[in-house]
């Protein structure tokens, strides 16, 4: 689960970003496939340093990218989960590092990942209609936290999605926190990922009805306001 492809310029991994490079010769990624995922099937993450711009960013693209593969920009989710390992005394220990903070971002992965899948059912079943998993980079809703993966569950009919987030700390910290974002239109809401799913999903269309409602009741005050202004001027 944990593989590494790495180095010099004939790797894939610098490949990946080549276009985006101000100096070639300053920028190394590296490459960590994750696999055996119950949604997202498996995904590739991107170390990407750059010593000309100081930068050491994390990217998630789905799929197992292979030697020789290339990924566009537009396939690659940034996740701002970094590698430090400035406190390295030597190669060795750098090594040690990028072992230990690589390995809490992949069982972060799969965490999220088993916790998209318990959700599947009991949102299909709460919402009384089929559910869909979409891979896109780009959502039609903002979200106030980070994806972690590039991966959601789309009911199409109630236009809600489901993805996991988490927030923004260096893997150093350890495994970053977590949660899951249920999105509607306007609404949207971040539960535990270890929440109950049902109570998760009973819990937001009861929010996503109070909204409506309050918004009902605003568009009529408002149509009612309208009304009176337009009666000063007969």
């Amino acid at each position: 689960m944990l593989d590494e492809e790495s180095r010099p310029r004939e790797s894939s991994a610098e490949e990946l970003l080549r276009r985006a490079l101000l100096d070639e010769s300053s920028a190394v990624a590296v490459s960590l496939k994750v696999g055996g995922l119950p949604v997202s099937d498996s995904v590739t993450v991107i170390f990407h340093g750059r010593r000309d711009l100081g930068t050491l960013q994390t990217y998630v693209a789905q799929g197992s990218r292979g030697a020789g593969t290339t990924v566009a920009a537009n396939e690659m989710l940034r996740v701002p989960c970094d590698l430090d390992l400035a406190d390295a005394d030597d190669r060795a220990e750098a090594e040690r590092l990028y072992i230990e903070q690589a390995t809490a971002f992949r069982d972060a992965l799969l965490s999220a990942d088993v916790v998209l899948d318990v959700w599947r059912e009991p949102l299909g079943e709460l919402l009384g209609s089929s559910v869909s998993v979409d891979h896109s980079i780009e959502l039609a809703v903002r979200l106030p936290a980070h994806r972690l993966l590039p991966t959601a569950l789309i009911a199409p009919e109630s236009h809600l999605l489901v993805t996991p987030v988490c927030g923004a700390r260096t893997l150093a910290e350890g495994r970053p926190p977590m949660g899951i974002a249920c999105a509607q239109q306007d609404v949207i809401r971040i539960y535990p990922l270890a929440d109950d799913p049902e109570r998760c999903v009973a819990d937001f269309l009861e929010a996503a009805a109070d909204h409506a409602r309050t918004l009902a009741q605003r568009l009529e005050h408002q149509e009612a306001s309208v009304e009176r202004f337009l009666e000063l001027s007969e």
